[in-house]
């Protein structure tokens, strides 16, 4: 049942087997236990929240934390990458499912629809992944200023084995947290290290599409922003083409090749995600959360929403709400 609701979400055809990252060399695993694990688990425990997504001083550092396996998580993700320390996730995106595991790094390197879910967590052992939001700036940069010899396929999301260098960075960043003094000198220096070591890892050639001038992955992310600045309009697939410098026919394919959805496609789950939102958080109804996200017949909202989530709006929150009274659905945070 929940992976029949996957599909339906995404509107894809049937997934590819999961992919699951090599994680052997048990040296590694015990770094990433006895060092980054310990860190990460006294920081979000002592600032754990309802939500399960800790926030911290330092720009664009998330950590997210869960107790219990839990429901269907939907969001359109940012570009980021997470380390996963403790427990195990399955994310569903495009035409792939990703099952991770301590030790793991997942890396999307594009605006994506993302359908997420702990899937082993407990309160003696939580799921721990501490989330980086990738800084295209930082990145540009470094492609200007590194020459990094760069081989390899390069794909939207991938998961690998954390590199021993962005796990040791990691780390740094975490420890910081105990000093404000140090922080407010260091964290640049240490984020722009860990985007220097994610650039020259197993991540790299995804990496550094993000800050090449004129890549495809880049003029995508222009019509993105389009769509997700104003996703509440009718798409204008002429503006949108015009703004990433391309044909409109151009535009679909690129569009595609990087999100796994045609621009309509990805504005209508980007307007079904947010009305959810707004019902489970700001307890909106069916109709004003339709309205608000561009609908203009509520019976095509009510259609389009039980497709993407298996079931109409309202009974959906409500099963929400009755499941978890604290409900909230997360935002781009979803790894």
């Amino acid at each position: 049942m929940a992976s029949h609701r996957l599909l339906e979400a995404l509107d894809v055809l049937p997934i590819t087997p999961l992919r699951v990252a090599d994680n052997a060399g048990g040296s590694y695993r015990s770094v990433m236990t006895d060092t980054l694990l310990h860190a990460v688990r006294r920081y979000a425990d002592f600032h754990a929240d309802a939500n399960g997504t800790i926030a911290t001083p330092i720009a664009g550092l998330t950590i997210a934390r869960a107790t219990a396996p839990g429901e269907l998580q939907y969001a359109i993700s940012h570009p980021l990458i997470a380390l996963v320390v403790q427990g195990n996730k399955r994310v569903q995106t495009g035409t792939e499912s990703f099952e991770l595991s301590p030790g793991d790094s997942m890396l999307i390197a594009a605006d994506l629809p993302t359908v997420s879910q702990v899937t082993r967590a407990s309160a003696a052992a939580p799921y721990y992944s501490l989330v980086l939001d990738l800084d295209h700036a930082v990145i540009e940069q470094l492609v200007v200023d590194v020459n990094v010899a760069l081989a390899g396929k390069s794909q939207p999301v991938a998961i690998e084995p954390t590199d021993p260098d962005v796990a040791a960075t990691a780390s740094r960043l975490m420890r910081l947290l105990e000093s404000p003094t140090a922080l407010a000198v260091l964290q640049g220096q240490l984020l722009r290290e860990m985007h220097y070591w994610l650039l020259a890892g197993r991540h790299g050639p995804a990496i550094r599409n993000l800050g090449m001038a004129g890549s495809n992955v880049q003029r995508v992310s222009r019509a993105i922003a389009m769509i997700r600045a104003d996703y509440a309009r009718p798409l204008r697939i002429d503006c949108l083409a015009e703004a990433a410098g391309m044909s409109p026919s151009s535009l679909h394919q690129h569009f595609k090749a990087v999100t796994s959805l045609s621009p309509l496609q990805f504005q209508k789950q980007l307007r079904l995600i947010e009305a959810r939102r707004k019902m489970l958080n700001e307890g909106a109804s069916a109709s004003t959360a339709a309205h608000s996200v561009g609908y203009e017949s509520v019976p095509q909202f009510t259609r389009e929403y039980g497709r993407m989530f298996g079931t109409p709006p309202t009974r959906d929150i409500r099963q929400a709400k009755l499941r978890s009274p604290a409900a909230t659905e997360r935002g781009p945070l979803s790894v």
